[in-house]
């Protein structure tokens, strides 16, 4: 399927709409809107909103240590990485590919980018710069509906819910999660605080720079 850049057209995965947007980052309220106008449920709105709040904290901490990371970005398509993920569950598509299409379609390709992989992160550089696709898969699974989880728990959790007793989509699991564990390294290599703080909010804001 194709689409008109900065124009939704009716897909697999819930209504598109007629939208101008302007720039790669759409601005937190126009987020927001996004979600609504394509019907996203208020439960997977909240998600959304705590794993932009995690991702938009590492992201900061990260540019104030140096990193070339684009914050607004980061923000965006973490608020927007489940837009498609509610339809997606009865017709079994992977939501993560169809959000990108759907952000396609909008105009909005460097967040589309960012959300295709939030799920599988896909390929790494372990030692290169860190990147938005890293870390809004990795706030991603640092969210466990409403919370903020370990790794550990999440993972946990994914396996219990998705694996069902098979022994192939549980290595699948665990292969993601070794990849995260590794990605948290990276990301808290370069960072004054560790992982377990990331849900502390004093611990954290004491190191980003003011927001504006």
């Amino acid at each position: 399927m194709t689409g008109t850049p900065g124009r939704g057209e009716a897909g697999r995965c819930g209504p598109g709409r007629v939208l101008r947007l302007r720039g790669a980052s759409p601005s937190v309220v126009t987020c927001r809107r996004l979600l609504a106008s394509h019907g996203v449920p208020p439960h997977i709105r909240r998600h959304s909103g705590l794993v932009a709040r995690v991702a938009r904290r590492v992201a900061a901490a990260l540019r104030a240590r140096g990193e070339p990371v684009d914050v607004a970005l980061v923000e965006a398509a973490a608020l927007l990485h489940d837009i498609a993920k509610a339809p997606c569950l009865e017709s079994r598509l992977d939501h993560a590919a169809e959000g990108g299409r759907v952000l396609r379609e909008l105009g909005l390709p460097a967040v589309a980018e960012l959300v295709e992989r939030h799920v599988h992160l896909g390929e790494w550089d372990p030692l290169g710069p860190v990147t938005g696709a890293e870390i809004v898969n990795y706030a991603d699974k640092r969210v466990l509906y409403v919370g903020i989880v370990s790794l550990e728990d999440r993972f946990s959790d994914l396996i219990i819910r998705y694996s069902r007793g098979r022994a192939d989509i549980e290595e699948r699991i665990r292969g993601n999660w070794a990849t995260m564990r590794a990605v948290e390294a990276k990301i808290f290599a370069r960072l004054p605080f560790d992982p377990s703080e990331v849900g502390v909010r004093r611990a954290v804001e004491a190191w980003l720079p003011p927001r504006g």
